[in-house]
């Protein structure tokens, strides 16, 4: 089990209460001073980023659903990188500029980052991305406010959210509220609602920021089973081994066969 200087914190993401203001996104690019973009028409309802980026650390979803002739149903959710246990990004940084924080977090170390991108499709979700526009090259992602953190403060998305549908601190104690939360919403009758990210036995040991649903996942554009892109790797760094020593007896097989 890992363990963490500081008591592991992340986001609760309740969907159920999301109503689009994107309150998180002006705030997550105000405090990160993150340049502008969703300056396109999309066409996709209200949404105006798309999607998770390099200068969208924060993304409103919107989802338009037809229910059966009962009208227009408006799911909203705001995505953001998942901090996820068992990262894939960490594990194919080749210079160290991502790390695992004392809060759990995984942040990426602008100083130190190359720009070589490996990061950018071993993570699952997508969630990085290298910044073209202004021109820069490097990843850049959501730190869950790391600089906030380090002060005692929560993180700004979670700070101007006014329905407190992105919830912040400790990640045992949001489990808990997101169990709760579940349980009411299937009392009362909601259907399809669901925790995403919340079992740290998936297939990336639990996400740092776990949301709560009311559809599938791929409703919303995310995986419905993510798994850590890089969990064969010790097993492919195995058999490379025994491959090599392989040879190498091979090689010193015919060497000395060649001398007799």
């Amino acid at each position: 089990m890992t363990t963490y200087e500081q008591e592991r914190v992340g986001f609760f993401t309740d969907t159920s209460v999301c109503i689009g203001c994107k309150a998180c996104e002006v705030a997550c690019k105000e405090w990160n001073l993150i340049p502008q973009d969703g300056t396109t028409w999309t066409g996709e309802s209200y949404d105006n980023t798309s999607e998770l980026n390099a200068n969208t650390w924060r993304h409103v979803a919107f989802v338009e659903q037809e229910r059966n002739g009962d009208g227009l149903r408006w799911l909203m959710e705001s995505d953001v990188c998942k901090h996820c246990t068992h990262a894939a990004c960490l594990d194919v940084c080749p210079t160290g500029a991502l790390f695992r924080t004392e809060f759990g977090t995984v942040v990426v170390q602008q100083d130190i980052c190359n720009g070589c991108g490996y990061c950018v499709p071993a993570c699952p979700f997508g969630v990085l991305g290298k910044r073209e526009e202004p021109k820069d090259g490097r990843v850049w992602k959501c730190t869950l406010c790391y600089d906030r953190l380090k002060g005692g403060h929560e993180p700004a998305c979670a700070k101007a959210c006014p329905t407190n549908s992105i919830q912040f601190g400790p990640l045992d104690e949001l489990r808990v509220r997101a169990d709760a939360r579940l349980a009411k919403l299937e009392r009362d009758g909601v259907e399809g609602a669901r925790l995403y990210g919340r079992d740290p036995d998936d297939g990336v040991g639990g996400f740092g920021a776990f949301f709560l649903l009311l559809d599938e996942p791929e409703v919303y554009g995310l995986p419905p089973d993510p798994v850590v892109s890089t969990r064969h790797l010790p097993q492919m760094y195995r058999s490379l081994a025994a491959a090599a020593a392989g040879i190498v007896v091979g090689i010193a097989a015919a060497f000395v066969g060649g001398r007799s």
